[in-house]
């Protein structure tokens, strides 16, 4: 390598005097605007740095002169809204639930504010339209666990189903393999005569009495002697094709071996009473209200 002042002969453009292997490496600055542009930016950043959150610290960050927050922003915005809100939330705060329905400004109202509460809080659960999902009840059809008019729904919402409320709703399957009160065949038996209430196929070997004793035995003192249900318990209609975990044989081996306790949270502490209402009124007019 080389190294000299000079100029390129072949370009005529000066050069470092930096040369490798017959390569020479051209002095060609940057254009002024370029450089004064990225001077600003630097300013501009420090600037940001002043006036606005920027720097983390030990425990907090820095403020800025200016005091601002997106959190605190959003806050404000939301309290604006509450504020345009605050009449007619209030007459929906008065009302009944039932009045709510049967006047169509407020059920317009309610249904709106429980559209938006349902879809920020219900619905990674529920699913955006109630369908609901593998162990999370479908609001758009009749099958309610725990009830389906508008108090009970309303109850539900509140105090959840086994959080820890004093008010909740508690019910909790047995897992009677775990615990050994039924053997695996008296399982597998009981599925299958489970399976045969909805009206689905059995196995080939499939003991319908054995499977009537059990169930009389174990199961009927929730789910009731005709297996409808009971919304008191929490225990599900097992006579319908609507099944919270699935109807094939493993899934409910699986479901009389271990229990389910689903845990509903209680939204009584989490939303304001009229934004609970509202939701109730939502919830039940997805079509599966009672």
């Amino acid at each position: 390598m080389t190294e000299h002042n000079d100029i390129d002969h072949i370009s005529g453009r000066s050069t470092t005097g930096h040369e490798w292997d017959g390569i020479k490496e051209l002095n060609t600055p940057l254009p002024r605007w370029w450089i004064l542009s990225f001077y600003a930016t630097i300013l501009w950043a420090i600037g940001y740095w002043v006036v606005y959150p920027a720097w983390p610290l030990l425990s907090s960050y820095t403020t800025g002169v200016f005091d601002y927050s997106t959190r605190a922003s959003v806050v404000n915005d939301l309290a604006s809204l509450e504020e345009l809100r605050g009449e007619k939330m209030a007459v929906l705060g008065k009302a009944s639930l039932t009045e709510i329905e049967k006047d169509p400004a407020l059920l317009g109202l309610a249904r709106a504010r429980g559209k938006t509460v349902f879809a920020d809080n219900c619905a990674p659960c529920h699913g955006s339209g109630g369908a609901g999902a593998k162990g999370y009840p479908n609001l758009n059809d009749d099958d309610w666990l725990w009830g389906g008019s508008l108090d009970q729904i309303l109850q539900t919402i509140q105090f959840g189903a086994r959080s820890g409320h004093a008010q909740a709703h508690e019910g909790q399957m047995l897992a009677f393999g775990r615990d050994g009160i039924l053997t695996k065949t008296e399982i597998v038996t009981v599925a299958n005569y489970v399976r045969s209430l909805s009206g689905l196929t059995t196995a080939a070997k499939f003991d319908a009495a054995a499977g009537t004793k059990i169930f009389a035995e174990n199961c009927a003192v929730c789910h009731g002697e005709n297996a409808k249900g009971n919304q008191a318990l929490g225990a599900p209609n097992l006579t319908d094709r609507i099944w919270l975990y699935g109807s094939d044989e493993d899934t409910l081996v699986e479901t009389i071996s271990y229990g389910r306790a689903g845990i509903m949270p209680a939204w009584s502490g989490r939303l304001d009473p009229i934004t609970v209402r509202a939701l109730a009124v939502y919830v039940h007019s997805l079509g599966g209200g009672q």
